[in-house]
């Protein structure tokens, strides 16, 4: 799979959560839950990284995991590393299924409370 063809899976994933909307913020393709937080963001070799991944933040502790386990797949992301985020890399063997659950964890941690009653009851 390619760049665009990953991008366009992606996307259609993220727009799959509970009023899930696209904005361009720092120059890439970013998602929010409703009006509220961000619970995806692309990289898109972003300032001449090598990957295309994306974002997601995550609870305590599983960046570290995530990490640990495969640090090809997943790595510590600028800015938001700090902050428990994960980068995950899309690539010809992306797990979908694992990252859809990423991204379902993510957008539970900081939707609200009637975004998390709306992905709940999906």
């Amino acid at each position: 799979m390619g760049d665009a063809t990953n991008i366009a899976r992606l996307r259609k994933l993220c727009m799959s959560f509970p009023e899930a909307n696209e904005r361009i913020s720092h120059g890439e393709p970013t998602w929010f839950a409703g009006k509220g937080k961000v619970f995806a963001m692309l990289d898109n070799h972003h300032h001449g990284s090598k990957h295309l991944a994306v974002w997601l933040p995550q609870p305590y502790g599983v960046q570290e995991a995530l990490i640990a386990k495969n640090p090809k797949r997943f790595f510590k992301p600028p800015y938001m590393g700090p902050s428990g985020w994960v980068a995950v890399v899309l690539d010809g063997k992306t797990p979908w299924k694992l990252l859809e659950q990423l991204m379902r964890d993510g957008y539970a941690l900081i939707a609200s409370a009637k975004l998390k009653k709306a992905l709940a009851d999906r």
